[in-house]
């Protein structure tokens, strides 16, 4: 049942779960500005309280215009159970799989209820629960604010930066620092995937050069460089895919190969006679792509 509330009677626990959009909010504020709020903000009533779940941006939006009372409907009087129906209707919600993940992160930690219960009251599987809880461990605390406050955007850490994290095994405090220069300079999705492939597989000219602030260099450069490889036959992209490929593995190994976990006789035997066959191929594989190198280098 919706009711008319006043505004300030709303508990914004919640707040910090779910993303800000400044495009989204500005146009949002300008319908409420012209029509008023058509649609309800949910939340639930529990222990004489209004818990907001559901309408932040509204509340927002209705704040900047000083709009007293608000319309308002409860989805359970349990906390719980409320946060529990915002996620069965997520789709219809267009929740994000980041914010589904820190409203299950909340149920686990703050209102104790177990994977398997969560999945039984969603009516889905344990591993889709596993999925998001995996999402909020493995991100930094800072990474979180920075998605959440609409400084960085969700998709391009999901889907960009953790790839190379399982990949790579990119420490958090390397995320942390690439996050931190590329955040809040209103750069596109795509604009940080190069980016992200620059610095994480890049050279340490590049790295400096982000460091140093100068993103927009980096940027240039990288499309520079597809600009000249579209220019290539296919047999030259693939060398130079191929190229990248050998560096990308002989880092991954110069890393990989001093963990102390590898000690099974069974790797160490196998993994020898691999190692040989290297140690033996080396030598005139250095010489041609020394060579290479030299007759490359006029270009």
């Amino acid at each position: 049942m919706v009711e008319q509330i006043e505004i300030s009677s709303l508990d914004l626990t919640y707040q910090g779960c779910r993303l800000k959009s400044n495009f989204t909010e500005n146009k949002l504020l300008s319908s409420i500005r012209k029509i008023g709020i058509q649609e309800p903000l949910q939340g639930v009533n529990s222990n004489g309280k209004r818990i907001l779940l559901d309408g932040f941006k509204r509340y927002r939006c209705a704040k900047s215009l000083k709009i007293e009372i608000i319309p308002y409907s409860s989805l359970s009087d349990a906390e719980s159970q409320g946060v529990i129906e915002l996620l069965r209707v997520s789709n219809a919600k267009s929740l994000s799989i980041l914010e589904q993940a820190k409203l299950i992160d909340h149920l686990i930690n703050v209102q104790n209820l177990t994977n398997s219960e969560i999945a039984d009251n969603l009516e889905k599987s344990k591993a889709w629960v596993s999925v998001r809880t995996s999402i909020i461990k493995e991100m930094s605390s800072f990474v979180l604010s920075e998605i959440l406050a609409g400084r960085f955007p969700a998709y391009a850490y999901m889907y960009n930066i953790r790839q190379f994290m399982r990949i790579n095994k990119i420490e958090k405090t390397e995320i942390d620092e690439f996050v931190s220069l590329v955040s809040g300079k209103n750069l596109s999705i795509r604009d940080i995937g190069i980016l992200t492939h620059g610095y994480f597989s890049g050279t340490n000219d590049f790295r400096a050069q982000m460091k140093e602030g100068n993103i927009m260099w980096g940027l240039e450069r990288i499309k520079e460089n597809a600009d000249k490889t579209a220019e290539c036959s296919d047999l030259e992209q693939t060398v130079l895919r191929e190229l990248e490929s050998v560096l990308r593995y002989m880092k991954r190994i110069t890393f990989k190969i001093q963990d102390k976990r590898l000690q099974s006789s069974s790797f160490l035997s196998l993994a020898n006679l691999t190692s040989k066959d290297i140690v033996d191929f080396s030598g005139k594989f250095l010489k041609k792509v020394g060579d290479f190198y030299e007759k490359s280098g006029p270009a």
